[in-house]
């Protein structure tokens, strides 16, 4: 698998990346985006809803052959690995598949303008000679899974969400099988399983670091339950701790109404 994806004519006893840029500093997402990123990636690592290890990651560079561009999903999961101690090296600090010997099961797509080619070529892409949509290019890497989220519903035309927010497909023998209904997802609460994954995804409207109430797509259990960020985690415990106090003051006060010190028992 390794040689196919280098997609080099030479027998390669060790890889030269010196000719790849791994990142160019140029910020290029809008704030909903970066907001969405860190959700689908923090409460991965802060729930441990996945056993480890595992690598979660935002705006990425996913190199798949030796020579050409990398692709750069939004948020990408990849089970079974794990980074490198070293972020100096520079095979360390992008996803190289040849270095981590696997392809990251999911790639989300994050819809904020319709110059992004997920579903279909823009205008400015054809110009630039373009030819293959992000779809079909992860189609062709083997992605199990691609998902195309469209908050801002850019992209909402026939070819391409349909009026939907959400689409997720699968990938079965290079081509992608949706495994979203036919209208897609648009209303908060429903939910998508990736089997190979073990975690689904959903629509989910709150609140997410500001007091602004959004729709967000979150990762979800079986039952379409959220996987809590760490600080919704915090919350939870906290109160359930005021709770379980809460019912040990009822419990103190019925206990002194019958006349029995609730310190001595």
């Amino acid at each position: 698998m390794t040689q196919q994806l280098l997609n080099s004519e030479e027998i390669v006893t060790e890889l030269d990346i010196s000719h790849l840029t791994i990142e160019d500093d140029t910020p290029v997402d809008n704030l909903q985006s970066e907001k969405q990123q860190r959700l689908l990636v923090e409460p991965l690592y802060s729930s441990k809803a996945l056993p480890s290890p595992f690598l979660a990651a935002a705006n990425v560079g996913l190199f798949y052959k030796l020579k050409g561009d990398p692709v750069v999903p939004d948020a990408m999961l990849s089970l079974g690995v794990q980074c490198a101690d070293d972020f100096s090296k520079k095979q360390n600090r992008s996803y190289f598949v040849w270095e981590f010997g696997k392809l990251p099961e999911v790639c989300v797509e994050i819809v904020s303008n319709q110059e992004g080619d997920e579903l279909t070529l823009s205008r400015k892409s054809q110009q630039k000679g373009k030819t293959t949509v992000k779809k079909d290019l992860y189609a062709q890497i083997h992605i199990p899974y691609y998902v195309v989220f469209d908050p801002l519903k850019q992209i909402q035309g026939e070819p391409e969400m349909k009026g939907a927010l959400l689409r997720v497909w699968l990938n079965s023998a290079g081509r992608y099988v949706e495994l979203t209904p036919p209208q897609g997802i648009s209303e908060v609460g429903q939910s998508v399983w990736l089997e190979e994954v073990g975690l689904g995804l959903t629509l989910w409207s709150g609140e997410f670091e500001e007091d602004v109430t959004r729709t967000w797509l979150r990762w979800c259990d079986r039952e379409g339950q959220v996987i809590s960020t760490g600080a919704e985690g915090r919350e939870i415990e906290r109160q359930g701790r005021e709770a379980e106090r809460q019912r040990a003051d009822r419990l103190a006060e019925r206990l002194r109404a019958m006349g029995i010190d609730p310190d001595g028992v």
